[in-house]
């Protein structure tokens, strides 16, 4: 039986069309700038987790229905410690920028930026984005967000 992880993660874009990502250290050295967001606990909705995660990594709770637009599974042994894989869904959110607070010692947050898309799409540092194709996934969520969500890949 394939044991996968559900986590939700929030797409959280400024009036300046720039993506909050926080920088986190997975398993290592490897070094992931990621949404904010986690884990879906037993009895919550997706949406229950999601304004739970925010709140506890960023202080925001989000206001009226964020719009799903992406759904991404990988079943990968060793891609989740402890599990087959991961189930995220991604939901955009536009937002005023903000400072989210900066002590997350349990989460392996090493910190946080506010990522403009030509900076995302010319990056050629050591560290990945999640999900892989976020400079091309992007784009089309500031001009024209996607009715349904769509799927991903890794």
């Amino acid at each position: 039986m394939t044991e996968l992880r559900h986590s939700v993660r929030a797409l959280l874009v400024d009036e300046e069309d720039r993506l909050l990502l926080y920088h986190f250290l997975i398993d290592g050295p490897r070094r992931v700038w990621a949404a904010p967001g986690g884990g879906i606990e037993a009895g919550e909705s997706n949406l229950e987790a999601l304004r739970r995660e925010l709140r506890e990594e960023t202080g925001v709770n989000p206001p009226g229905e964020p719009r799903h637009v992406w759904h991404q599974e990988v079943v990968a042994a060793g891609h989740i410690p402890g599990y087959d894989g991961v189930v995220n869904d991604y939901y955009l959110i536009r937002t005023a920028a903000f400072a989210p607070p900066a002590d997350h010692p349990e989460e392996d947050i090493q910190g946080f930026r506010w990522w403009p898309l030509p900076e995302i799409q010319t990056y050629e540092g050591p560290d990945l984005f999640s999900p892989r194709g976020l400079s091309t996934l992007f784009p089309p969520l500031l001009s024209a967000p996607p009715s349904s969500p769509l799927a991903l890949g890794l």
